[in-house]
C-alpha cells in the first residue's frame, strides 16, 4: 500500500468514528508522521465558567498525537497508553488546529506530540503520548479500506 492511501484510509477511519460526528472535526494527513485536525470550539463544549472544557482538548490533542504515530504503521491500529496534557490558556468560541507530530519508535511502542494552536498561531495546550501496536488490522476496520 501506498503511503497516500494509507493516510486517506486513517482519515477515513477518522471520519468514520462516531465520537468525530459529537465532535465535528477534520483530520488531514499531509506527510507520514505528521497530522492536523481541523475543529472549532462552540458554546456547546463550554464548562459551567464559559469556556471550552478539557475533554476537547485532550481528545483532539490525543487525536493529532495518535494519527501522526498511525501513520508510521501501515497494518495494525494503535492504542494510546498514557497521555500527558498541559493547558496553557482558555479557549471561547473559536478555531483551532490540532497539530500532532511523530517522535519517535517504529516498532511496537511510538512515542508523538501534539500542539493545539489558535487561529492567530498561538498555542492552547500541549499534549505527548505513548501509542502501542494492537492486534486490530487497520483492514478491518469501518472506513479505512474505503
Amino acid at each position: 500500500m501506498s503511503d497516500a492511501a494509507h493516510f486517506r484510509g486513517l482519515e477515513r477511519l477518522y471520519a468514520a468514528a462516531p465520537v468525530n460526528h459529537i465532535f465535528e472535526s477534520r483530520l488531514t494527513i499531509p506527510e507520514a508522521g505528521r497530522a492536523e485536525i481541523r475543529f472549532g470550539i462552540t458554546p456547546r463544549m463550554f464548562h459551567a465558567a464559559g469556556a471550552a472544557h478539557g475533554t476537547i482538548y485532550f481528545k483532539m490533542l490525543d487525536d493529532a498525537a495518535f494519527y501522526a504515530a498511525n501513520s508510521m504503521v501501515e497494518d495494525m491500529f494503535m492504542l494510546t497508553t498514557q497521555f500527558n496534557l498541559f493547558l496553557t490558556r482558555p479557549v471561547k468560541e473559536e478555531a483551532l488546529t490540532a497539530v500532532g507530530q511523530w517522535v519517535s519508535g517504529r516498532r511496537r511502542v511510538l512515542i508523538a506530540e501534539s500542539r493545539l494552536i489558535d487561529a492567530d498561531g498561538e498555542e492552547v495546550a500541549r499534549g505527548q503520548g505513548t501509542f502501542m501496536r494492537s492486534r486490530i488490522p487497520l483492514a478491518s476496520l469501518p472506513g479505512y479500506a474505503g
